[in-house]
């Protein structure tokens, strides 16, 4: 069976351009958002919408409800693509989704740190490097760039699913709750 071709037109293909420039980013919208070395922007460039049907203040959509509400792309085909914008020290505190999540640093180094029987292990990245966490998996990343401290980098995050969740770990939501970031 031949795959079926379709025709698009330039106006419907425009919907599906996203220029970086034009990206808006978000720096709200999940449980750790506020928390000081969390800090960090998110860009929805390709991709979901929140998941339906939730709403609560600890399952969440990956990117936060402002970025998954203000996709650049919007479609729902089984996966998402977007940035983070951190300065050193900075990222998201550990958490899980209930798909894949890829990260490729576009500029400086990046921790990408996992929790495996009770400890953390990591891998430091760099531009064009992969990191690729399955699914279920408490996983973390951090802007580690100290040679460059008050400059932002940007990593690119391929997020699976048409409506994915993210959970924060139990530490962590107990790191917020005392924080009074979280109730």
């Amino acid at each position: 069976m031949a795959i079926p071709q379709i025709r698009v037109t330039r106006e419907e293909m425009r919907k599906r351009v996203a220029y970086f420039k034009d990206l808006k980013g978000f720096d709200g919208g999940l449980p750790d958002s506020r928390y000081p070395s969390a800090v960090r922007k998110l860009y929805n460039a390709v991709g979901f919408q929140p998941p339906q049907g939730k709403g609560g203040t600890e399952v969440v959509s990956p990117v936060g409800a402002q970025a998954a509400e203000n996709a650049a792309i919007r479609i729902s085909e089984g996966f998402n693509l977007g940035f983070c914008e951190a300065k050193p020290g900075n990222g998201p505190m550990m958490h899980n989704h209930d798909t894949n999540e890829t990260f490729m640093p576009l500029t400086g180094t990046w921790r990408c740190a996992w929790e495996v029987d009770g400890k953390e292990e990591y891998f430091d990245v760099g531009p064009w490097d992969i990191c690729s966490f399955p699914a279920g998996v408490n996983r973390r990343f951090e802007n580690i760039t100290h040679s460059e401290p008050g400059k932002t980098h940007f990593l690119m995050f391929v997020i699976g699913g048409n409506a994915p969740e993210a959970d924060f770990t139990d530490k962590a939501k107990q790191t917020l709750r005392d924080e009074g970031l979280l109730t």
